[in-house]
């Protein structure tokens, strides 16, 4: 059986999604057909078509939208392999994948992210995707992005879409403070630190942080002060917190409690939360994850001129690269097709038109110019799109205890931290001692 790809030439909008492009039609004869128990000849291996269910967790009306229409062209090119767009949900999907895969109905096409989908490569229930994806996706990929979905030697997913952490800003209330907004593609932390105290005044703090779940940000903005926190691989992971992890948490703690130009009671919202106090002016600056620039577009009053700064950055601007990602699941009796399609959601006008509703970075570069082409810019893309080439693989990406650590351990101790309620070495004991317990180390 042999697959053939044809790419596409076409440029448009999020709201055309590519038909040119489409993989050619596939020569199924003599494979098994028919991945869906509704299909009358997925038990007889009959004519019919090849049947695969694509789990996606898009959200956003746009997303959802174009991740329809990449399904339908393929559909309407590929009458051999039929492809069911399935809804899932970010707040459902690790419960559900763990049913899914002991109970033997995982779907073919799985939408997740990387840190997330280690721990199934490593129990065996997701397909090697080496050699399945063409040389023109993977070498659109940058390397440190590839090592996030790499387990073992064998890739584990194709990586789509990545966030970055920005800094959003009010111009109005720096140019009040005498704050220049800086060029370039980085700005250091103490200039950070320092236009954050300038901007802090009456009922203005210079910097609202929603940190409710703050371990994700702290090892991926850790990697700014060179912070890795773990060692080795799998089961056999040894965790420092020393120096370089200490000093991101030590920061935010002294602009809360030093200065106070960060709103303490901010660190205890959501994110979302926090952008509803700057979209007010009542904050100069907030950090957020780089798809909050959606919000800011569709929902900023007329009046806030709000600018994305460039990428923070200490000893390095690295942060932790965890894409979003396209996988197939090892019992899928179709992992060639789903592969195929997986190959074909990956092609540049493709992930450029889900890139774009997510306000996301699409991990491949061929995409990335695409995104940039079409925005030409505006809105944040400049800054969003400068900050792929720094997202890297982080070690935890490669701790199996990860999630269950992050969540039982991490997660409440840097919240007692964030709430001055424990100081920095109580805070390195809690995460050393927490990483032993639930590693068995």
């Amino acid at each position: 059986m042999r697959l053939t790809h044809r790419r596409s030439q076409h440029r448009g909008r999020p709201a055309a999604v590519v038909a040119t492009g489409a993989v050619a039609a596939l020569v199924l004869a003599g494979c098994a057909t028919a991945g869906s128990d509704d299909d009358a000849d997925s038990e007889g291996g009959g004519d019919g078509p090849v049947s695969l269910r694509y789990q996606s967790l898009a959200f956003q009306e746009p997303t959802i939208q174009a991740s329809q229409e990449i399904v339908d062209a393929w559909n309407a090119d590929n009458p051999d392999v039929q492809v069911e767009y399935v809804q899932g949900s970010w707040d459902s999907v690790q419960d559900q994948l763990v049913t899914q895969f002991q109970g033997g109905t995982a779907p073919d096409v799985i939408q997740y992210e990387s840190a997330a989908m280690t721990q199934f490569a490593e129990q065996g229930y997701l397909a090697d995707l080496s050699g399945s994806l063409s040389e023109e996706v993977t070498s659109a990929v940058p390397e440190g992005v590839l090592d996030a979905v790499t387990v073992d030697d064998q890739v584990i997913a194709a990586p789509t879409l990545l966030q970055s952490y920005v800094v959003f800003a009010n111009r109005g209330l720096l140019e009040e403070a005498g704050v220049e907004v800086p060029e370039g593609e980085t700005w250091s932390w103490d200039e950070f630190q320092a236009a954050a105290a300038a901007t802090t005044g009456g009922d203005t703090f210079g910097v609202g942080w929603g940190l409710a779940e703050p371990t994700a940000t702290m090892l991926s903005l850790g990697m700014n002060f060179d912070a890795t926190y773990f060692e080795g691989t799998g089961e056999d992971v040894t965790i420092d917190v020393g120096e370089e992890e200490l000093a991101l948490p030590e920061r935010i703690h002294a602009m809360a409690y030093d200065d106070r130009s960060l709103d303490p009671v901010s660190i205890t919202q959501s994110g979302s939360d926090v952008m509803t106090g700057f979209l007010k002016g009542k904050y100069a600056m907030t950090v957020q994850g780089s798809y909050q620039a959606q919000a800011l577009t569709e929902s900023a009053p007329a009046d806030l001129d709000w600018v994305a700064m460039p990428l923070l950055e200490a000893d390095s601007a690295a942060q932790a690269a965890n894409p979003q990602t396209l996988s197939v699941a090892a019992e899928s009796p179709h992992v060639e097709e789903a592969a195929a399609f997986i190959d074909y959601f990956m092609q540049a006008d493709n992930l450029a038109k889900v890139a774009e509703g997510d306000w996301l970075i699409p991990a491949s570069s061929d995409a990335a110019e695409v995104v940039s082409t079409d925005t030409e810019g505006a809105n944040g893309w400049s800054t969003i799109l400068a900050g792929g080439q720094y997202l890297t693989k982080a070690p935890f990406q490669s701790a199996t205890n990860y999630p269950q650590w992050k969540d039982q351990i991490a997660t409440p101790a840097f919240q007692r931290y964030l709430a001055d309620e424990i100081d920095a070495d109580q805070l390195a004991t809690e995460l050393t001692e927490g990483w032993e317990s639930v590693s068995g180390g």
